[in-house]
Parts: structure tokens; C-alpha cells; sequence
């Protein structure tokens, strides 16, 4: 079944962003920690604002960001499921990659 636009408008808009955070103000290097940060918002500016208060939110001192993008669907990858419907939901979801 084909999409049309309105349709499409009907769907949030996803947004990843991709950085490094640390615990710490040092923000030594070998302390980064990677993160995914999926939410929705209404444009790439508003995104990066939410993400920057979700990570200060969850105990974060410094962030970097990398990247932004817009996922075009579901991902793959079941490490993002329960996070991709939290976004859908209306939250910030932070996926931290924390290394033992």
C-alpha cells in the first residue's frame, strides 16, 4: 500500500543523535562514554536542546555530539526497540554504551 504525504505528516519525525558523554567535568578521553539519543521533535535544533537536557538529566557533566539523523523507520536492531517507542511516545530515550 503506497503513502501518501498525508500520511506521511501524520508520522513524528525520529531524530538520532549520536556523541560522547562523560561523568565528570575532566572529560578525559578514555572516559567517554558513546550514546545514542532517539526522541522526536520538530526540528534538528529542538532535538539537539532535548538531547542536551535529557543526558544533564541522567547525570551526564559534559556531552559532545557528532551526528544528527532521522530514521526512517523501525531500526533493525533490537538494542534500539523499547528506546524507538519511547521516542514515538513522546520521551527521550539515552542508550549509553558503557564499556566494564
Amino acid at each position: 500500500m503506497a503513502m501518501n504525504d498525508n500520511d506521511a505528516a501524520d508520522e513524528p519525525i525520529v531524530f538520532i543523535v549520536v556523541g560522547r558523554v562523560w561523568e565528570d567535568q575532566e572529560g578525559a578521553s578514555q572516559d567517554a562514554i558513546a550514546v545514542h539519543v532517539l526522541l522526536t521533535g520538530p526540528d534538528e535544533e529542538t532535538a539537539i536542546q532535548r538531547a542536551l537536557e535529557a543526558l544533564s538529566a541522567n547525570g551526564y557533566a559534559l556531552a559532545e555530539l557528532d551526528q544528527i539523523g532521522v530514521l526512517a523507520g523501525e531500526p533493525d536492531d533490537e538494542t534500539y526497540d523499547d528506546a524507538y517507542q519511547d521516542a514515538l511516545d513522546g520521551n527521550v530515550a539515552v542508550i549509553a554504551f558503557k564499556s566494564e
